[in-house]
């Protein structure tokens, strides 16, 4: 789902609970939050985003200065200009410097970046990873406390989002960390030995992960 405001293309993104009222608000990813009954219909949900557009303007222009304000903007450890202009309908990125129409288009491009790399770097690894291991379903979110997780029951991959903002190589490490957990569940030495095996420099790059 999704709204359309001055040319500009938004998504709502929708979380269905247990309660009667209906709640809105704009993140820093400038999407729509929407918050509802879990029987409300989408037609209804669409009526109430519309009938909030003052607000969502507003919201949206508070969370593009804050944005704004952010002095310094990296891609896989390299510091990146931006650059706005009406021209620009898509983003284009070229020797370090990220062309966009306007703030809102940055995080988009940072969101499509982020997807099409981290496939690319973890079907990489799968690849070249030095034991048999099933290929995992690969998650992508943000998170507080965790670089990455591995479910070794659902076999799937979650990676933190914010490693787009770390050298490549630390992406790398996340990666070939938690496919070794498919093979070792736990923290025992026969892991660390995977992943040395697959990441011979891991001690120097973890520390550059944790920093």
């Amino acid at each position: 789902m999704f709204i359309e405001i001055d040319g500009v293309r938004y998504d709502i993104i929708v979380e269905k609970k247990n309660i009667k009222n209906m709640y809105l608000r704009v993140k820093e990813d400038l999407n729509i939050y929407v918050t509802c009954n879990t029987f409300t219909p989408d037609f209804l949900i669409k009526k109430f985003v519309n009938s909030n557009i003052s607000y969502i303007k507003k919201a949206l222009d508070k969370q593009e200065k804050r944005l704004e304000k952010k002095l310094d903007y990296y891609y896989f450890g390299n510091k990146i200009e931006i650059f706005k202009d009406e021209a620009f309908k898509t983003p284009y990125f070229e020797d370090n410097t990220l062309y966009v129409r306007n703030t809102s288009d940055i995080e988009k491009w940072y969101k499509k970046e982020i997807k099409r790399v981290f496939k690319e770097r973890l079907d990489y690894i799968y690849n070249n990873y030095s034991r048999s291991i099933p290929y995992p379903s690969l998650t992508i979110r943000k998170m507080t406390s965790r670089w990455g997780v591995c479910n070794t029951k659902l076999k799937k991959v979650t990676l933190n989002s914010e490693l787009v903002y770390k050298d490549i190589k630390c992406l790398d490490y996340v990666i070939v960390h938690e496919l070794s957990h498919l093979i070792e569940a736990n923290h025992s030495s026969r892991f660390w030995a995977l992943v040395e095996e697959n990441c011979p420099d891991y001690k120097k790059i973890r520390k550059e992960v944790q920093e």
